[in-house]
């Protein structure tokens, strides 16, 4: 068991062992030496001091009756059952304790929020959104309608249902709590996103605009309407658009450079192309913006061009993708049998970019090669970014 469930177990004996202390001073004129209960609770003990902290748990549950005074120990001891993975037997002891009639509103309201709590653990949506609905609604607790409706946000966000999901966080939420702000930029661009694929543009346009209202650093929203730009032939708005992304994150330049070349080139505008490009990598100098520009200089000035600026960059910031690419000119330049070594020593680089991810959540660190709007592993959405460094942009 992880230190942090066996702290809260000792802590229950702990208070299980004041209130018994107190019940017994209560009742110093009964002269009987022990009860059923104190001795539960000794063996309950015992049963933790030997490391048996699931006999420990059912020995306590079984000889602690519900009352006013032991209501917070039942409730930390039903969400030590969902911090086991034993989420059914945290419903149990919740609803159990529901269905006393002296407990307080405060106190219902408390069980209820951690019943809410066991069956989105459980997986059972609908019924964790009852509850969590009329928290929100009903309690008149502050700190646990705020506690509700974080719940009931990531519900409705798991569910998909990023309306619903807006309507709980806006606007308070919202100004409170960054992670809030920076998802509901997010859940703007899904909207945005299914308004596009059904032919409502005014509305995904509408959606985005209140994506960087919401929250001025969220690059989707400034790419969707990029793309938008693009599908209707504005191609000058589209690099507008694109060039205001690394003022939100410059570590994010990588991911405009395929859409921003696209656009140049069907303005026939390869001198702009070069131009946006050079003034990129002075404020990003990362290893695709190189390539790209590179490349264009090679096809427009010539190998030697695109050699010069590769040599250049790579004594101020080495990197596994630039010396790919170096290799990849000198073959284009070389004859016989050195450009043969040159090709198998970039076989060797390019297996090893290959087993390389290319985006990693700066939050939890899990690493793709796609670009996750949305982390797949800790769930936080805009943290997710191009890989920099040596073996990275």
């Amino acid at each position: 068991m992880p230190d942090v469930l066996l702290l809260a177990l000792l802590l229950a004996a702990v208070a299980i062992g004041w209130w018994l202390g107190r019940r017994e001073r209560r009742k110093h004129h009964d002269p009987a030496p022990s009860t059923p209960l104190a001795r539960d609770y000794f063996v309950g003990l015992n049963y933790l001091l030997n490391d048996q902290q699931d006999r420990a748990i059912e020995t306590f549950v079984a000889a602690l009756e519900v009352n006013s005074e032991t209501i917070e120990t039942h409730i930390t001891l039903g969400n030590l059952f969902r911090t086991r993975g034993e989420a059914d037997r945290a419903v149990k002891i919740h609803q159990n304790l529901l269905a006393r009639p002296t407990l307080t509103a405060l106190q219902s309201d408390r069980v209820q929020l951690e019943l809410s709590r066991d069956f989105l653990k459980l997986g059972l949506l609908d019924r964790a959104e009852r509850l969590l609905q009329s928290l929100v609604r009903d309690t008149p607790d502050e700190e646990i309608r705020q506690a509700a409706k974080r719940l009931l946000v990531d519900l409705l966000e798991r569910e998909g249902e990023w309306r619903a999901a807006l309507d709980v966080a806006l606007p308070h939420m919202v100004r409170q709590h960054d992670d809030i702000r920076r998802a509901a930029a997010h859940w703007l661009c899904e909207l945005a996103e299914q308004e596009r694929h059904t032919s409502s543009p005014a509305l995904a346009r509408r959606h985005l605009r209140q994506a960087l209202a919401t929250d001025e650093r969220c690059v989707r929203a400034n790419l969707l309407l990029a793309g938008m730009e693009h599908d209707t032939g504005h191609y000058k708005q589209e690099i507008r658009l694109l060039r205001r992304i690394p003022d939100q994150d410059p570590a994010f330049a990588p991911t405009i450079l395929e859409p921003l070349g696209r656009a140049y080139r069907l303005m026939d505008d390869e001198e702009g192309l070069i131009q946006c490009l050079r003034e990129l990598l002075e404020r990003a100098p990362y290893t695709s913006v190189i390539i790209l520009l590179a490349e264009t200089l090679r096809q427009r000035e010539g190998l030697q061009a695109a050699l010069d600026l590769v040599g250049e960059q790579l004594d101020r910031e080495p990197s596994l993708g630039a010396v790919d690419y170096l290799m990849d000119l000198y073959r284009h330049d070389g004859q016989g049998q050195p450009a043969e070594r040159i090709l198998l020593l970039q076989r060797h680089t390019r297996t090893l970019l290959q087993a390389l991810p290319r985006h990693r959540c700066r939050r939890c660190g899990f690493a793709g090669e796609q670009l996750h709007w949305q982390c797949p592993s800790c769930r936080s959405w805009g943290t997710t970014k191009p890989i920099t460094g040596i073996e990275g942009e």
